[in-house]
């Protein structure tokens, strides 16, 4: 049972685990993927534009390990996150956090026999004596007899409010990385997705919009365009913003304008910076004997090139447009907020917050899941009967976690064909798609 499986399963009434399983309660760690040393055997140098000291989006490609900065907020926000986990793990057992915490250093169960001698655990079962069990509680006549549910079942079971009223609350999600245009499966295409926007704000049965975010942000020109759909909504209905796993950088953009935003305790999210990442590919391609030569029309119509590095006068165009477009991000920030700018740029400067530390800052106004932020748009917009519209069309989230768990989804193929590997290629994946200047989360996120 891992770390992420056992958080989930305290809020049950009991915990069984196998005889001779494995649990393990040992801390959160992260870790950074650095690309230097390989940039430097290809002979590709990066060239890097920023606004903001965490902005460590383009460290794993200039180090070989973490700034002292980037070090430090990936200490803030897993330590929020575990001591989150701690205080959740400790209320439903029954234990204190110091309890917790002191078996998690110690390491102190790694076993299914340890998980009982240290109550995390309540009983040690095979699946017969569970099977037992749930006959005996469902007053079932036979083990086969039980009705048993799955959770890809459960997608089907209608919700309560559904045509309750002509009015409804559209729920718009954003999933996947924002980028330009229509984008693809898995990505926020600001096309389509100020398209979904737009057809709630235009649609007059549609009486509040809930905006739910799971996104580590991109292209800032798209934030930008979505931002205008939002805030275009806001002026004429409620906009609610429920946050998922993740809503950084270009996700907390198109999240700021919204009149509450909803987060969890766990939630990754601000990262209020930009970036530019562009490669000087010269040396590489003289290794294999190929050569370029350019004809222009104007001196620096080959601006952004990888064919070679750039000057100082370009360097200074680029950077400007940078800090042009990290200042537009702050004001859009402390407008959505009511916050100065001097404030909104001194917890931002790209660093990565918990939902936790991100609610004390003032960028998230109160914990709860989408159901709370459909709750609070019911609310606003004084609704008690209402239908849910979701747009744009997706495919339902229980259906989608099923496949992801196991293992029907294309991300899970991949990663079964990959191996450890998987980590690699999505990062190399999320470079390819980088094109202009990103307002993204700095690295994958995950934690072990």
């Amino acid at each position: 049972m891992s770390q992420p499986a056992y958080y989930l399963a305290t809020v049950s009434d009991s915990i069984f685990l196998h005889p001779t399983g494995l649990a393990e309660l040992k801390g959160l760690r992260s870790e950074v993927l650095f690309f230097k040393g390989t940039l430097d055997k290809l002979g590709v140098e990066p060239q890097v534009f920023r606004h903001g000291k965490f902005k460590s989006a383009i460290e794993p490609f200039l180090q070989d390990h973490m700034s002292d900065a980037n070090r430090e907020q990936i200490r803030s926000y897993i330590g929020s996150i575990w001591n989150h986990m701690v205080a959740g793990i400790a209320k439903e057992r029954k234990m204190t956090e110091a309890e917790v915490q002191d078996m998690a250093s110690r390491v102190l169960v790694t076993n299914a026999e340890a998980g009982v001698q240290y109550k995390l655990v309540d009983k040690l079962k095979y699946r017969d004596e569970v099977l037992e069990l749930l006959k005996t509680k469902t007053e079932a006549e036979e083990i086969d007899k039980i009705e048993f549910v799955s959770i890809g079942q459960m997608s089907d079971v209608k919700d309560t409010r559904e045509n309750k009223g002509k009015d409804k609350i559209a729920i718009v999600f954003a999933e996947g990385d924002i980028v330009d245009g229509e984008g693809d499966a898995g990505q926020v295409g600001s096309v389509e997705f100020s398209k979904a926007i737009r057809k709630a704000r235009l649609d007059e049965k549609v009486k509040a919009l809930v905006l739910r975010i799971n996104s580590p942000g991109g292209s800032a020109l798209a934030s930008e365009t979505i931002w205008r759909e939002v805030m275009l909504t806001k002026k004429v209905k409620p906009v609610i913003v429920s946050m998922g796993n993740v809503a950084a950088s270009g996700g907390y953009y198109i999240a700021a304008p919204a009149d509450t935003i909803v987060a969890s305790p766990t939630t990754i999210t601000g990262s209020i910076g930009v970036f530019g990442l562009f490669f000087n590919a010269k040396e590489m391609v003289n290794k294999i004997g190929v050569t370029v030569d350019t004809v222009k029309t104007n001196p620096m119509a080959d601006i952004m090139t990888s064919s070679r590095a750039v000057t100082a006068q370009e360097r200074e165009i680029i950077q400007g447009e940078i800090e042009r477009i990290y200042d537009n991000f702050i004001t859009r920030v402390a407008e959505g907020r009511n916050m100065s700018k001097a404030d909104v740029d001194s917890i931002a400067q790209g660093r990565v917050w918990s939902g936790v530390d991100a609610k004390r800052l003032g960028l998230v106004d109160l914990f709860g899941g989408l159901e709370t932020a459909i709750e609070i748009a019911a609310k606003k917009a004084g609704l008690e009967n209402y239908r849910l519209q979701s747009l744009p069309y997706q495919e339902d989230p229980f259906q989608k976690f099923m496949k992801d768990i196991t293992g029907d989804s294309e991300a899970a193929v991949m990663q079964k064909a990959l191996g450890e590997s998987y980590r690699y290629y999505k990062q190399l994946d999320h470079l390819r798609s980088m094109k202009s200047y990103q307002a993204r989360l700095p690295y994958e996120i995950e934690l072990y």
